[in-house]
């Protein structure tokens, strides 16, 4: 056997040490494992490959250069697989309640896998959307030396000469149902918007939570922003690879990684680069799962006081691949370091401080993609929290996208996803309406959906400026204008949102930090004691389960 990792007693010891473990060394002969190997730090990588999605069909051969790096570092890898789910394929469908519950699978599936085979370490890959906040939850449960490493972006499609996301081709579907484009250019949109591997383009879900890892310390700083199919992502995984068995001979775990602090610095990295609501809701999970104390007030009051320093689709010009070039999420937070917005002393996996990681930061000249923190684009941050008689338990609304700060129109109320979009498509919303879409929050759905199929037809048909909308449900970090999501209680909980009627005023004022119906406490309290929420037929399984152990979406949608 050999010594290395022996400096330190290690877990894996427990399977693989001593007589008693024979026929589990018998077992991992079968899979490659030798004699040198036994004793050695024993890494475990999670992988989320799939073909189901592009955001991840390229982490299979990503994995195989994380276990040369490990190797080369004197490790023992072992790699195994998780669950994704594409929102971008599921999105419109009912296949996409899938989404956020897959989320708790991925860090199920991770964390009794960690568990079960006694892992020293572990490098966690993601791509889509619920792989990445669902693989570090894992990672905070288990509490070994771990990173995560993020597949990276999706090339931009090109259109009549300019660059297209996936957020394009949702908005095209309802350009083509108002008639603004013909069907003929929508296929053409299609055929260009995903030229090959990668997670969607722009600043939504993917890109969002890859920065704000990497802003936690959770991924090594520059690691995420190498798009998917950059040569030099085999060189960022290899030296994954190496990383994590160093992690495992210092000793630093998730835990030391996740806390306060940290938390704090991923939020204000959310909210300066214009990043998606659904920020909230991970790392409210994700607090939770490593014992952070963490309100959904707290995302208000650091956007508050965070300038909006990224210009970055949906709400600005520019995809993540600009990002990187432009000099990556180092400069960002080299920015927001040097106003002071910034805990610099939290601790990353490569055992340099936050501040010492993007000390270097380096712009490329010219770039119009970051701005410096005295020249923001606004001078807050890119989400707003809203309360009242509609949500007191909270909501988010993305504000990078929108400069509206005030709606006031009469309820459009839906039960349900699909009844809202028959209803844009056939052109029944008017300027000035308030779309309410209820019975989609994580009990209603159950599952949560997202509903840039919703949004984006309202903004394709011409609405987006004039039209406000608010759920129980959520948002693709695709979605932009007045929309807002995550409104809790939900309606299924008895959230007031269940009495809204037809025709009632509703009111989004965003400089009061509101979002009220125009009724009486008593009347409203009435009205949702009579409603009826509409009779989802759900079969004993994964979704029923789900229903019964989810939380609110005030408080991550968390089943542990």
């Amino acid at each position: 056997m050999s010594d290395v990792g022996l400096k330190l007693p290690l877990i894996s010891h427990q399977l693989v040490l001593g007589r008693d473990r024979a026929a589990a060394r018998a077992m991992l002969r079968a899979v490659g494992m030798g004699d040198d190997d036994f004793g050695r730090p024993l890494i475990g990588i999670a992988n989320t490959w799939t073909d189901t999605t592009p955001c991840n069909s390229h982490l299979r051969e990503l994995g195989d250069w994380v276990k040369e790096g490990v190797r080369e570092a004197g490790g023992v890898a072992l790699q195994f697989n998780t669950i994704a789910v594409s929102d971008g394929i599921t999105m419109g469908t009912s296949g996409m309640t899938a989404s956020l519950v897959s989320r708790e699978v991925v860090a199920d599936s991770i964390e009794l896998v960690g568990r079960a085979y006694f892992f020293d370490g572990i490098v966690t890959l993601s791509g889509c959307d619920k792989t990445i906040p669902g693989t570090v939850m894992a990672m905070a449960r288990l509490n070994r030396p771990s990173l995560m490493l993020y597949g990276g972006s999706i090339q931009p499609g090109r259109h009549n000469g300019k660059d297209v996301t996936i957020q394009d081709v949702f908005e095209g579907i309802g350009a083509a149902a108002a008639g603004r484009i013909t069907e003929e250019e929508l296929d053409a949109l299609e055929h260009d918007a995903c030229p090959g591997a990668g997670a969607c383009g722009g600043q939504f879900t993917a890109n969002t939570m890859a920065n704000v890892f990497e802003a936690m310390g959770i991924s090594p700083m520059g690691s995420g922003s190498v798009p998917a199919i950059d040569p030099a992502k085999e060189d960022v995984a290899r030296a994954c690879g190496r990383l994590v068995v160093e992690l495992v001979e210092s000793g630093l775990k998730a835990g030391d990684l996740i806390t306060r602090k940290s938390i704090e610095n991923g939020i204000a990295t959310a909210v300066a680069t214009g990043g998606s609501t659904n920020s909230v809701l991970h790392l409210l999970a994700l607090a939770h799962e490593a014992g952070v104390e963490l309100g959904i007030r707290d995302f208000d009051e650091i956007s508050k006081r965070t300038p909006l320093l990224a210009d970055l689709k949906p709400g600005g010009r520019f995809v993540a691949n600009d990002l990187h070039q432009a000099g990556g999420v180092a400069l960002v937070l080299r920015h927001l370091l040097e106003a002071g917005l910034l805990h610099g002393d939290v601790p990353t996996v490569t055992g340099r401080t936050l501040a010492e990681e993007v000390q270097d930061a380096t712009e490329a000249p010219g770039q119009e993609v970051i701005r410096p923190g005295d020249n923001p684009l606004k001078p807050h941050g890119g989400l707003v929290i809203l309360h009242g008689n509609l949500a007191p338990d909270g909501c988010v609304l993305k504000v990078a996208g929108t400069e509206r700060t005030y709606h006031k129109g009469p309820a459009r109320v839906f039960e349900g996803e699909e009844a809202a979009m028959e209803a844009v498509q056939n052109g029944e919303i008017h300027d000035g309406d308030a779309v309410v879409i209820r019975c989609e929050g994580p009990r209603g759905g159950p599952g949560m959906r997202e509903m840039l199929g919703v949004t984006a037809a309202i903004s394709g048909a011409g609405l987006g400026e004039t039209v406000g909308l608010l759920t129980d449900g959520r948002f693709s970090g695709a979605t932009r204008g007045l929309m807002v999501g995550h409104v809790a209680p939900e309606a299924l909980n008895g959230g007031p949102i269940a009495g809204v009627r037809d025709g009632d005023e509703i009111t989004f004022d965003i400089e009061n930090r509101t979002l009220s119906v125009d009724v009486s406490d008593e009347e409203l309290a009435r009205r949702v004691a009579e409603w009826e929420p509409i009779d989802r037929q759900i079969v004993p399984g994964v979704m029923s389960k789900y229903k019964k152990l989810v939380s609110s979406a005030a408080t991550g949608a968390t089943t542990s």
